[in-house]
């Protein structure tokens, strides 16, 4: 090795040690004496777990990597601990105190030399009273029917003290969970007092909010969500290499497209990828899968799980704010599903992932046009139309030892006319199943419990054979429907 290699070498070591010199750093410092040694707190930036510790004699500590002012979220997992993120603002070299007497550290005090953060504090202290009683009932494990109203009192609270407290990140990320609440919920009561809001946030908000105001302006008059049977729309996007790119790429070749709205931090993300990654391989050739990222493209692109993804994985650039998710989703929830038609229209829309949904969904490809949009895990799979009844064979899938049950008075209906179920063969009606049939060769994970059951439904003759029918599970709040089965001619 020559001198000048020597030098070269010791110059680059320097030069990284200046740069990690440089990372600074927010300290985190927690205290509660009812924590229990094994809960282990975590410090969450932008969908990724930046810091945790696991608690001791009822502190913890967590340093933080910050270059400017941050929003995070803190969560602790441990006995007694609510399933709830506490929201923190940071700063480099700052040192945040949370102290508690118990496990409900959303309403611990919190020592902050920030500004935004004693706005933050200003917000809790007001909505206090409900976020306890929304705690407990967490605690509780409370149906969400208990939690909803709850939620509506605190966004209602939260909007009355707004207008006391200064325009600046802490105040707007409120006032956008509220404007969020209100375009998910229906009838949202307070939707004139949060229009009212808002026009006096944007009047008020100092130079720099732009970006954020234009988002709360997106929830608070929000865009029509396009909807099962509308027609889908375009939207451009960019892969791993920057390289742009527009959905309707995908609808030019005749094959039915998947939109998979999903982020790093998402774990029913990662649970349906083995599924997905099944079907996506036995239909090629009729499937094309388009991931939408809602990560910072700059983590989405590092990550290892990103770069393994063999669909298309493309990114909006939006972080899951607006952009194409607001033009298809009616819920700001991941993982979400859309599929398109190779036509371009939507089929099917759902949130969150259930075992069984995309090995329903390739029969549902590959059998009979349906719009199948409330349990994809049910397919039909042939239609037999005779002059004295009309035989129908379905599949459903589903985790083993789980079961599935078809209410007796399903139905055929068409033209405003109802045709009853008369027979059966592989169920029994209103009776619970579980399926026997194992959908997978894999011996382990998600597709290693993977099963099915085929069975037929034959139901009384349609007076006139018709284009397309539904069927219902039914009548009942609950009951779900198969929409525009295509009778093939």
């Amino acid at each position: 090795m020559n001198k000048r290699t020597i030098i070269t070498i010791l110059l680059a070591v320097i030069a990284m040690a200046g740069k990690a010199q440089t990372v600074k750093i927010a300290t985190i410092k927690g205290y509660s004496p009812a924590l229990d040694n094994s809960t282990v707190a975590a410090c969450f930036i932008e969908n990724m777990r930046v810091a945790s510790d696991t608690v001791s004699g009822g502190h913890f500590t967590l340093s933080v990597p910050v270059e400017k002012l941050n929003q995070c979220y803190i969560f602790l997992r441990g006995k007694g601990c609510p399933n709830y993120l506490m929201t923190l603002y940071l700063k480099p070299d700052v040192t945040i105190s949370l102290t508690g007497s118990d496990c409900l550290y959303p309403l611990w005090q919190v020592d902050s030399p920030v500004a935004e953060q004693r706005t933050q504090n200003r917000i809790v202290e007001h909505t206090s009273e409900t976020i306890r009683e929304y705690l407990l009932l967490n605690l509780a494990d409370a149906p969400w029917e208990k939690l909803e109203p709850l939620c509506t009192k605190l966004f209602k609270q939260t909007m009355d003290i707004l207008p006391s407290l200064p325009v600046d990140a802490a105040s707007l990320s409120e006032l956008e969970l509220v404007a969020r609440h209100a375009k998910n919920t229906k009838d949202f009561p307070y939707k004139q007092q949060l229009e009212e809001l808002f026009a006096a946030t944007v009047a008020r908000a100092p130079k720099g909010f732009e970006q954020e105001l234009t988002m709360i302006h997106s929830f608070v008059y929000p865009t029509h969500v396009q909807q099962v049977g509308e027609e889908a729309v375009d939207a451009e996007l960019f892969d791993m290499n920057g390289q742009r790119h527009n959905l309707f790429e995908a609808l030019s070749d005749g094959r039915y497209v998947l939109l998979d709205f999903w982020n790093l931090g998402c774990g029913p993300c990662r649970m349906a990828e083995p599924e997905m990654r099944a079907v996506y391989e036995r239909m090629k050739d009729r499937l094309e899968i388009i991931g939408i990222n809602q990560d910072k493209p700059s983590a989405w692109q590092e990550s290892d799980w990103s770069k393994k993804i063999v669909w298309k994985n493309w990114n909006d650039g939006k972080m899951g704010k607006g952009g194409v998710g607001s033009r298809y989703c009616d819920e700001d929830a991941i993982p979400y599903y859309v599929l398109l038609s190779p036509e371009g229209r939507i089929v099917w829309k759902s949130v969150g992932y259930g075992q069984g949904m995309f090995l329903g969904m390739a029969e549902t490809i590959n059998g009979p046009k349906q719009d199948n949009s409330p349990n994809l895990s049910l397919a039909v799979r042939h239609i037999n139309v005779c002059p004295d009844r009309t035989t129908i064979a379905f599949r459903y899938y589903g985790k083993e030892g789980y079961w599935f049950r078809i209410v007796g008075d399903s139905y055929l209906t068409t033209n405003g006319k109802r045709y009853r179920v008369t027979a059966t063969d592989g169920i029994k009606l209103g009776e619970e199943t579980v399926p026997n049939m194992k959908a997978s060769t894999a011996t382990e994970g998600i597709m290693g419990d993977m099963y099915y059951c085929d069975f037929t439904l034959t139901f009384e003759p349609f007076e006139t054979i018709p284009t397309t029918f539904d069927f219902k599970e039914g009548d009942s709040k609950d009951a779900f429907v198969i929409r525009n089965i295509t009778i093939e001619k």
